[in-house]
């Protein structure tokens, strides 16, 4: 069954949700506006008509761009949900359909109140399109000042990767950040360590090794939960444990791994659209490569030394 939802999104950034009524499937949850595909209606078609159907406006099919779709099953009924978001339409929405309408920043929203298939458009919402990491080979001290300069540059989702460091030291680091990370808005993800990433309320990033030993998500849905995949199978290991994002690797050829064999664009394409997560792009990546990335079904980039300020 393929589904279609759009993110409706006003000046101020808000995004409107919708609350599903009694006596519908997941009552009570929220959920963007959409519905299901006619047989061999096109997509975007789908959601000018079911927009209008369920808050009564008219969409700009000229204002839409694609975010993720999502495979998802519910009850052992397989769907494909595909979310756009739309930045034009005529008309006040009004809550036609659903029990109630809400225009929410996609911050304020909490994962919990959506109906699964829902939390991750929300996290492609929310995840920005770059995603640096420390580099492994830096002391402590020097990761600090990579983080705080990659926070003055832009950067709002951060991975902490300093093996060399030991565990009270990474955690003094850290804390100094905090005020830092608050300020500017930003996440720091803790590479592998979850007790500590529960402590600090911060987000993990999963090693594959992780995601076959753990029997459910380590975290709340308020905190990023990453995992670090290399093929189709670990990505369902991450989507099957409620992870948050993935990144895939490598895309390309990488000087620190010059034995791996690059998946290539299309192989990664074909993944990261059989995974019901948003997914970054690793291995080889810059700057330049987001628009390739975006193009093959993914989230954005990650990268150490290509992202980082160095």
């Amino acid at each position: 069954m393929d589904v279609v939802a759009g993110i409706l999104i006003d000046g101020a950034g808000r995004i409107l949700i919708a609350q599903r009524p009694p006596g519908k499937h997941l009552a009570g949850m929220w959920e963007f506006p959409g519905g299901k595909l006619e047989p061999g209606e096109a997509a975007e078609a789908a959601l000018v008509r079911e927009l209008d159907e369920e808050l009564g406006v008219a969409v700009d099919p000229l204002s839409f761009e694609p975010l993720i779709r999502v495979p998802w099953s519910y009850g052992g009924r397989a769907m494909r949900l595909e979310a756009i978001l739309v930045r034009a339409w005529s008309g006040e929405p009004a809550a036609l359909d659903a029990a109630v309408i809400e225009w929410q920043l996609p911050e304020a929203i909490d994962p919990g109140i959506l109906a699964p298939a829902d939390r991750p458009i929300l996290a492609a919402l929310k995840l920005p399109a770059h995603y640096p990491i420390t580099p492994a080979d830096v002391p402590v001290n020097e990761a600090v000042m990579l983080v705080r300069v990659a926070l003055a540059r832009g950067e709002r989702l951060i991975q902490w990767r300093v093996p060399s460091a030991s565990s009270s030291d990474s955690r003094e680091a850290i804390e100094a950040l905090l005020p830092e990370l608050r300020r500017f808005g930003a996440a720091l993800v803790l590479s592998r360590d979850i007790e500590m990433a529960r402590e600090l309320g911060l987000g993990v990033h999963l090693a594959s090794a992780q995601l076959r030993q753990l029997g459910a998500r380590p975290l709340p849905l308020t905190q990023w939960v990453g995992a670090s995949c290399h093929d189709a199978e670990e990505l369902a290991l991450a989507c099957r444990l409620g992870c948050d994002f993935a990144t895939l690797s490598p895309v390309m050829a990488t000087k620190s791994h010059p034995d791996a064999e690059p998946l290539g664009w299309p192989r990664f394409a074909q993944m990261a659209e059989a995974a019901s997560l948003p997914v970054f792009a690793l291995g080889g990546m810059g700057p330049d490569d987001l628009v390739d990335a975006r193009m093959h079904a993914g989230q954005g980039v990650a990268g150490i030394r290509a992202l980082m300020p160095m």
